[in-house]
């Protein structure tokens, strides 16, 4: 009888211990993920509003994570390091 208390109890301190920990890694791939998408309409909005000027920005996750990330910032670098490279 107190040996399976002391089972129960252990399993539940466990799985509370398991949410604890990944739930915080489950909130950044979360916030990650909806600051790319952001990052990607971003990425669009400038491309289309860039393009009667002559702006390009190619369109891929690694840029939607960093527009998505740093903000007006991200979309700076990109255009610089698009224009120095091509």
């Amino acid at each position: 009888m107190v040996s399976d208390i002391l089972a129960i109890a252990i399993a539940v301190m466990a799985l509370w211990l398991f949410f604890k920990i990944f739930s915080k890694s489950f909130k950044f791939i979360f916030r990650l993920l909806i600051n790319s998408l952001v990052g990607f309409f971003i990425l669009f909005v400038v491309n289309y509003l860039g393009g009667f000027v002559g702006l390009h920005i190619n369109v891929g996750w690694i840029s939607a994570l960093i527009t998505g990330v740093l903000g007006i910032p991200g979309i700076v670098l990109l255009l610089l390091i698009e224009n120095m490279i091509l």
